[in-house]
């Protein structure tokens, strides 16, 4: 990449290549339409600022709550909506119908916010990645902390090889796992690697299925971030965050948003301030990280598809 070019511009390249290159494909399961290409990386020099996109608004209280949410090793949504983040509202709701549920949306969200017992019973989303990250399941009962070992293994050996956290576990993926165990819903970006270059940390995300125009401003953010925290509990400098690819598309019903949006020049990156030097995985606290010059183009809307999880082969769609 240029270096006198503005980073996003990278992003904005991939959606361009996409639109004009992309080959036709059908998600199995939902029958939306979208536009695929196959091996992609970007990579950000988190020194240059903090790659929040500026060419629309992103929903930085979601990025910044979702990644608090994962690196407790959280699987319940109570804590997003208490927060009165809804990103991840769809995938409950979804297994709560699947089993009856009468409550609309609005409703369900809502008895999940007042009511502990239900949220309890139906805002669980077991083997979502916080609990891959931290509480990987073994075939004991024994679980294994990855996100903490990472860090131990780094401040052991500065120059180790071997710092992956997977969220990746055929047991559970689609048609691999047993029925009753499948997950309902998809995972995404299932793996990073974490680095230590020096005074550096870096990280590098292996993102198997991107919504390019959709979820990739929001992984971009949200493991910029997490690189950015890793390196300041372990007293270094942010190095680089690097987005491997494998499937990245746009769908259908995007394309008139993508279209506008490559209309609009970046802006200046904003910056993050960590406000305190944070001791631990486990110290670290949402309030902790403030968003500076932020200054966007308006958010632009779109649909999201809710994809992926268990293929029912006898009713052509995916598992409730």
């Amino acid at each position: 990449m240029n270096k006198n070019l503005h980073p996003e511009y990278q992003y904005l390249d991939l959606l361009q290549e996409i639109l004009k290159n992309g080959e036709r494909k059908v998600d199995r399961g939902t029958d939306a339409v979208l536009y695929s290409l196959f091996g992609r990386q970007t990579r950000y020099d988190l020194s240059r600022g903090f790659p929040l996109l500026t060419t629309k608004k992103v929903y930085w209280k979601g990025v910044l709550h979702e990644l608090c949410w994962f690196m407790k090793g959280d699987t319940n949504i109570k804590y997003l909506v208490d927060n009165n983040v809804h990103i991840w509202d769809d995938y409950p709701y979804k297994i709560y119908q699947g089993k009856g549920g009468k409550l609309t949306k609005d409703e369900f969200v809502q008895k999940i916010k007042e009511n502990s017992t239900f949220a309890k019973k139906w805002g669980n989303l077991p083997r979502i990645y916080g609990e891959m990250w931290r509480h990987w399941p073994t075939k004991t009962k024994r679980t294994i902390d990855q996100l903490g070992w990472v860090m131990q293994e780094l401040k052991e050996d500065p120059d180790a090889k071997n710092a992956i956290v997977t969220s990746w576990n055929p047991e559970y993926m689609y048609t691999m796992a047993l029925k009753k165990e499948a997950n309902r819903f998809p995972i995404c970006h299932n793996m990073y690697h974490v680095s230590r270059r020096g005074n550096k940390l870096s990280l590098q995300l292996y993102q198997r299925s991107a919504d390019v125009f959709l979820g990739v401003p929001f992984n971009i953010a949200s493991y910029a971030l997490l690189t950015i925290i890793l390196a300041n509990i372990m007293g270094l400098e942010p190095g680089e965050f690097v987005h491997t690819f494998g499937d990245v598309h746009i769908y259908e019903n995007h394309l008139e948003q993508v279209k506008e949006q490559l209309t609009r020049k970046p802006r200046p990156f904003p910056t993050v301030k960590i406000k305190r030097k944070i001791k631990s995985i486990d110290d670290f606290k949402a309030d902790d990280v403030e968003l500076l010059d932020y200054d966007p183009y308006p958010t632009m809307k779109a649909e999201l598809t809710v994809a992926g999880g268990l293929y029912d082969k006898k009713t052509g769609k995916m598992a409730k």
